[in-house]
């Protein structure tokens, strides 16, 4: 299982890079990181773009490897499309895990690794959680997917291969909002940290 971090957005809608904010004392791009090296991921490619050389400098020293998406003005999918670029044709499965949901811990994201082998059990090759009736992050899909992940375009990350695949996703009720909580505003921002 090889996790992709897209980490090359420019956080238009918070004006400055979000992944370089602090929570609980650490920048969220290291917090997202840390998580999943708590986890039973095999590989994590962190996908660089806006601010590479500063968020660069925030992993220093953990375990990683790194990919430059120089197109990552034209949206999530970019970022997307050069991690999956980068991940070797042996992989079983890849994750694609946002940057941006601190409150995920690595227990629910070893229950959604662990949902994989049971998606194949009937015959499913995709492991979406779910929390009261609304899709969350991260997501799981079997590395034959990679042409179709490479197609990918605009905003929209993973979605429209998950869209094209009805039949193929293995729901994962969560019993926290976690998977559904991401920072895209300053008021969401202030919302996570004032809850500390």
């Amino acid at each position: 299982m090889i996790a992709i971090v897209p980490a090359a957005g420019m956080s238009t809608r918070m004006g400055q890079n979000k992944l370089l904010l602090t929570y609980q004392g650490k920048p969220l791009i290291a917090h997202t990181v840390d998580t999943l090296l708590a986890t039973a991921v095999d590989e994590i490619v962190v996908v660089l773009g806006h601010d590479a050389a500063k968020v660069r400098e925030k992993l220093a020293g953990k375990k990683l490897r790194f990919v430059e998406n120089s197109h990552y003005r034209e949206g999530l999918s970019t970022s997307v499309r050069a991690g999956i670029a980068a991940v070797p044709s042996y992989a079983g499965a890849v994750m694609i895990y946002l940057a941006d949901q601190p409150l995920l811990e690595s227990e629910e994201v070893n229950l959604l690794i662990g949902a994989l082998a049971e998606a194949k059990k009937v015959n499913k090759s995709v492991v979406v959680p779910f929390y009261r009736g609304r899709r969350g992050n991260p997501v799981i899909l079997d590395f034959s997917y990679k042409k179709a992940m490479l197609d990918v375009v605009g905003e929209t990350g993973c979605r429209r291969v998950i869209k094209s695949n009805p039949d193929q996703v293995f729901v994962v009720e969560m019993d926290t909002d976690h998977t559904v909580r991401d920072v895209d505003t300053m008021e969401e921002y202030q919302e996570l940290v004032s809850a500390i």
